[in-house]
């Protein structure tokens, strides 16, 4: 497998390793081991260049994410470079800290609509359904259709859902485009939907795959063990992993591209 591979049958292409944002958004209520501080903006363009420079062309962004997806619309040049991975249904805010969820259709149209308006620009490449783990109840509600519609009036490229259930995922994998799920190397429970992905020809996006920094001390170099693992399951497209530090994703990469040899 190639460090650039494809997302499912949509006709996108993507980098193993995608850049998770929630960092430049948001520093409240985040589960990592260590805290951190929001970088400026001029960290921001720089990590993002340099994201770029070493092959990564995948971002995801959300709602939920505090102000990562107004920083990135003013701090993202060349739009068309990279395709974009953003959210409904999960709604943060930052004065409080705390998250609510609405997935109505009429929700989704509104959070789609004000995405673009903040990531400014006319499409999305990928929007999925940001779950509660009540993935079923959410698919039956008509969260999916909904972002369905919006595909075929074109403004979104790709549907899906993060979803936190076997069954939510592949029900998803039924109703969208791509799943994005959680594998590492204690959590191999949502393996099957991967499976199913690969026989269907569906997109994989991966999270928590370095266990959001809670990774096992035992391994020399568990970093390189997970993404050996996940990037060596057929039906993976990319793994999302946030990092902010410039040292952590140029390592993250070529340990990914070391990964994605034969």
């Amino acid at each position: 497998m190639s460090f650039m591979r494809p997302l499912g049958n949509t006709g996108l292409t993507v980098s193993a390793l995608g850049l998770g944002t929630v960092k430049i958004g948001r520093d409240k209520g985040v589960k990592y081991p260590n805290g951190f501080t929001i970088p400026d903006d001029r960290a921001v363009v720089e990590l993002l260049a340099q994201a770029r420079d070493l092959g990564i062309n995948l971002i995801d962004t959300a709602p939920a994410y505090g102000h990562s997806e107004q920083r990135l619309g003013q701090l993202m040049s060349q739009r068309q470079e990279w395709i974009i991975v953003t959210k409904v249904g999960e709604e943060f805010d930052n004065d409080s800290g705390a998250s609510h969820f609405d997935f109505s259709p009429e929700h989704v149209r509104r959070s789609v609509e004000r995405s673009l308006t903040r990531l400014k620009t006319d499409y999305l490449d990928c929007v999925l359904v940001h779950s509660d783990g009540n993935d079923l109840a959410i698919i039956e509600q008509g969260t999916l259709d909904a972002l369905n519609d919006l595909k075929k009036a074109g403004l979104i490229r790709a549907t899906g859902m993060s979803t936190k259930t076997v069954e939510g995922g592949l029900a998803t994998l039924q109703h969208a485009d791509i799943a994005m799920v959680t594998y590492n190397l204690s959590h191999h429970d949502e393996v099957p939907v991967i499976e199913q992905a690969a026989a269907d020809l569906k997109g994989i996006l991966i999270k928590k795959a370095f266990a959001s920094g809670h990774l096992d001390d035992n391994i020399a170099d568990p970093v390189q063990e997970s993404l050996n693992q996940i990037l060596g399951t057929a039906g993976v497209s990319s793994i999302i992993a946030g990092t902010i530090n410039p040292r952590h994703l140029q390592e993250n990469v070529a340990k990914a591209r070391q990964a994605c040899q034969p």
